[in-house]
């Protein structure tokens, strides 16, 4: 057990307390004992503060080249890269994850922001042909200013990096918002700017409760546009705010993805799929599988399958490499994760396996949980519409490939969805119909390349996109130009 840090704001290139001087604990979900650091409880003071900082030196930046900008992430990512254990370890510690997810996931940080360094030397507009045969008539593009970013737990490396990197090689500056139960792992990340040399102010970091500063954000005349991940319920607060003072927002929310086993897939690389997409980080993922349509002619062999793999998996602590299946995030989650499970119960679907609290006396002070699979699971059932962010796998018997599409489309969510088949014709057919923003062919509906759009459909976002080229369309305004000598 390691001693307790103190996590304060970074501001204005300087790590500052909270004026309050209260913090709150971030702790071990695999020992809820140990006291991971104590981060600041910061108020709209901090908020303001960190406002003006970005304000002040958004000028300064936005003047610099993209060669410039990119340089910087380049040394950014060389800094996180030269840190992975270390980062990883904190992440795997103060989130739950395994330690080989946690240290994939700061590599992919570091990924991130080499990609985007290189987007600072591509086209920012396009020449038009004019009416006027004397002028000159483009377009090219303008960074927004202030970039409020609020970023979840259960990605505390890659998510606020694939916002922060592409807002800051437009020209943005950033105030970052990181969830408190991962804050520790977010200071880690801030130093890392820090040390690259970032222009003062250019990135800043607030830790407080999202009702204050992600409130706060949402609502601050200063902040000219927000990009938020995390539940639909606080996404969609963070939009109306927005909306109503006329800022540009980004919202990537929930999922209740399904992945369609047809007839003729594979069913031993399906099962690995399923149980990859749906149970890797305990569920907790925006895009884990959570609905399994299964083809009746295959369904009885899938889920033996399906069973017999569930049961080798080791449920422990992260850094333990023999551990497959680390804790929930928080105690919050566990009890979120152990409701629908009883839901699920009430509402007839049938428990075929997991679902409960670990009977090993080494693991009962952590928030674990044994991953849950679900039989006779009908589409009206709340584990089969709303969104648990845990290890649970439902199942859900279609007559057909038809029925199975139309299975499929049945929630509010629109995020990610799979298939595993044979068949071009179900290939086509499920492409063309299924309502989501991320389609995988015999592929786990968790996982998305850095260079690809990245967003949902339905309540699943507000319909824009992060990642790869596309993230230009949020970060930018375009600016058209007639230029008549």
């Amino acid at each position: 057990m390691k001693d307790a840090i103190i996590i304060d704001n970074y501001i204005g290139g300087q790590w500052k307390p909270p004026a309050n001087r209260e913090r709150l604990e971030s702790i071990n979900p695999a020992n809820k004992r140990e006291v991971m650091g104590y981060v600041a409880n910061s108020t709209d003071f901090e908020l303001n503060e960190a406002v003006y900082a970005a304000e002040t030196a958004r000028l300064l930046w936005r003047k610099k080249t993209g060669a410039e900008r990119g340089q910087l992430l380049v040394r950014t990512a060389e800094l996180l890269e030269s840190r992975l254990d270390e980062i990883g370890e904190t992440m795997c510690r103060e989130m739950g994850k395994t330690f080989a997810e946690a240290r994939g996931e700061t590599a992919r940080g570091a990924a991130i922001l080499r990609y985007y360094a290189g987007e600072g030397m591509r086209k920012i507009g396009d020449v038009i042909p004019s009416s006027d045969a004397e002028a000159f008539l483009f377009t090219t593009r303008v960074p927004l200013g202030v970039i409020g970013v609020i970023s979840p737990w259960n990605f505390p490396v890659a998510i606020p990096i694939w916002k922060m990197a592409p807002a800051l090689i437009y020209g943005n500056t950033v105030v970052w918002k990181p969830a408190v139960e991962t804050a520790v792992t977010a200071a880690a990340v801030m130093q890392c700017f820090h040390d690259a040399g970032f222009p003062l102010g250019a990135v800043n970091m607030i830790v407080g409760s999202g009702a204050v500063v992600g409130n706060g954000m949402a609502n601050h005349p200063g902040i000219h546009g927000i990009t938020f991940t995390g539940s639909n319920s606080v996404g969609k607060q963070v939009g109306q705010a927005a909306l109503a003072r006329g800022a540009k927002y980004q919202l990537e929310m929930g999922g209740k993805n399904p992945i369609i086993i047809a007839g003729d897939a594979d069913l031993d690389l399906a099962v690995d799929a399923v149980i990859s997409g749906g149970l890797r980080s305990t569920g907790q993922k925006c895009t884990a599988t959570s609905r399994v349509i299964v083809e009746r002619s295959i369904y009885e062999l899938f889920k033996t399958k399906l069973l017999e793999k569930v049961a080798t998996l080791k449920v422990g602590n992260g850094m333990d490499p023999s551990v497959w299946l680390g804790p929930c995030a928080n105690e919050k989650q566990l009890e979120t994760v152990l409701r629908y499970i009883q839901k699920g119960k009430e509402e007839g679907a049938v428990l075929l396996y997991g679902g409960t609290q670990p009977e090993d006396s080494d693991l009962s002070d952590g928030f674990y949980i044994t991953p849950a699979v679900f039989d006779r699971v009908e589409s009206r059932m709340s584990i089969a519409q709303e969104e648990i962010f845990g290890p649970v796998l439902a199942l859900i018997e279609a007559r057909d490939f038809e029925d199975a599409i139309t299975l499929a489309n049945d929630t509010s969510y629109g995020l990610s969805a799979s298939i595993y088949t044979k068949n071009i014709g179900n290939v086509l057919s499920f492409v063309q119909n299924m309502e989501a923003g991320l389609i995988r062919v015999n592929a786990e509906t968790a996982g998305v390349e850095l260079q690809a759009p990245f967003g949902g459909m339905k309540q699943s976002s507000s319909h824009s996109r992060e990642q790869g080229q596309a993230a230009i369309e949020f970060f930018t305004s375009v600016k058209t130009v007639f230029i008549k000598p």
